[in-house]
């Protein structure tokens, strides 16, 4: 019996996003100790209601802009559902944040990235609602803002757009995983070589896969820049996007 294109997909993509009980970008629900969980909400917290603020402020003042932002929300949901297996038995995935930060900013995507990381965790069992502080601040936090510094500063080196976009949304998707290293390093410390030898652990179980990811993600992300560049150039101009020198 022939198996059509779009029941292969339902397949493939259900498997991608079945829930695994290893090592994953998202931290599982449940498997951080009670007082990191609380210590990672607390230290979010802040940056999601400044992130509100800033929302509410590029909206007020360009509400054409809120096609985009979905797309943004949209966008990170996707691709933070593509759980990759790896070689080491955990899995990966790409972060997506890259797109909204260059669009709207760190703070923003603060807001948007833990909105995609609750619905995962609600629809997918992908994270959870005890650790969303951890995968927020790692994901939707910590990464945003080094996209955000590469990108600005890509540009005042004078590297072109896309290479700006690339870099950023590469090194942003690193950064993420690097984090969230940190994060089970310090709730798990080794009993031989304690916090040095566990993140050397965590981390070289997400290095082999994320890695090649990283490089996907900033290839992506460029070309649906390079699609809103062409298509919603206004836009992209009211929300300042380029340089002085992109401007014009």
């Amino acid at each position: 019996m022939k198996l059509s294109w779009w029941k292969f997909s339902y397949f493939l993509v259900a498997y991608l996003m079945v829930p695994k009980q290893a090592f994953a970008m998202h931290i599982m629900e449940g498997f951080l100790p009670i007082e990191w969980a609380i210590f990672w909400w607390v230290i979010s917290i802040p940056f999601i209601v400044l992130g509100l603020r800033s929302i509410r402020k590029t909206v007020e003042a360009n509400p054409e802009t809120k096609m985009i932002l979905g797309l943004s929300g949209a966008f990170a949901f996707v691709l933070s559902a593509l759980k990759i297996p790896s070689v080491t038995g955990s899995c990966s995935h790409p972060t997506g944040v890259g797109l909204g930060t260059v669009l709207f900013g760190p703070l923003a995507m603060s807001v948007i990235g833990t909105v995609v990381l609750l619905f995962q965790s609600l629809l997918l069992a992908h994270g959870g609602l005890t650790t969303l502080g951890a995968n927020a601040f790692s994901m939707a936090i910590v990464g945003p803002f080094i996209v955000y510094f590469v990108f600005k500063g890509a540009q005042k080196i004078g590297l072109s757009f896309s290479l700006a976009v690339f870099f950023a949304a590469m090194l942003g998707d690193l950064g993420t995983y690097v984090v969230t290293s940190v994060q089970l390093a310090l709730a798990f410390p080794s009993e031989v070589g304690g916090f040095a030898a566990s993140f050397t652990k965590f981390a070289g179980i997400f290095a082999l896969t994320q890695i090649p990811l990283a490089i996907s993600e900033g290839i992506l992300t460029v070309i649906v820049m390079n699609f809103l560049k062409k298509y919603n150039i206004s836009e992209l101009k009211a929300l300042r996007v380029f340089s002085a020198k992109e401007a014009h």
